[in-house]
């Protein structure tokens, strides 16, 4: 049965407006709805948001809780979240039809082909939460903040755009901070407990993802970076 209703939603995925697939991962070209194949890049904020307004990324978005999240507050920003996985996506992309947020879409496709998709200069920020740390020995520039991600975010991100992290996994925030130190780039906030915090350091981090919210590994505190590259 569960494997029955993720291929329905597989299915009903390009029904809906807000979400482009990509196939062939050396291929620039999406699937949108109606099974169009669009070239995206530069093209987001004319031919998706009919806007200019500043474009955001959530990067291993699951089912988009932040993207959704930060699009009610600011309607002014567009969101877009990325992950591979089509269920999750579904689940964000049918809230977001759902609640009217046009300022949201999804891409589903693997991290590391994202420059792709997107042109120079076109993301003003970028989102990763509770990424997985990969944790085996050995796969650690697997993790979405290692050197050759950064380098793949400079292709799209604007100058002095934002990287935020939110972690639960000590090993990824001290990973990260290890990547910062040794590249000289800019930590603009830092903090080992988002919670313990009062003031919080950054006014979104109150957003909770499903993963946050299940508190699937039991973390003593939530850890975050904000950092430009």
């Amino acid at each position: 049965m569960a494997r029955r209703n993720k291929l329905l939603k597989f299915s009903e995925l390009l029904t809906f407006p807000n979400v482009y697939e990509n196939y062939e991962v050396t291929n620039a070209l999406l699937v949108a709805s109606q099974d169009d194949q669009v070239e995206m890049a530069n093209k987001w904020k004319k031919e998706h948001f009919k806007n200019d307004n500043p474009i955001t990324l959530e990067l291993a978005c699951g089912r988009g809780e932040y993207s959704l999240a930060l699009a009610e507050r600011y309607p002014e920003r567009n969101f877009i979240g990325v992950d591979a996985k089509g269920a999750r996506i579904w689940k964000g992309a049918q809230i977001a039809t759902a609640k009217g947020l046009d300022n949201v879409a999804f891409l589903r496709t693997r991290i590391e082909f994202c420059h792709l998709f997107f042109g120079k200069n076109e993301i003003d920020e970028i989102w990763i939460t509770f990424p997985d740390p990969f944790l085996k020995k050995g796969k650690y520039n697997r993790r979405l903040t290692s050197p050759n991600y950064l380098e793949c975010y400079r292709k799209f991100l604007k100058k002095d755009g934002l990287v935020h992290l939110k972690t639960d996994s000590d090993v990824m925030y001290n990973h990260t901070n290890t990547v910062i130190e040794k590249f000289k780039l800019k930590t603009n906030l830092d903090t080992y407990d988002v919670y313990g915090d009062n003031p919080m350091v950054h006014p979104d981090l109150d957003v909770k993802t499903y993963y946050e919210n299940a508190n699937i590994s039991n973390a003593d505190s939530i850890k975050y970076l904000q950092f430009t590259l």
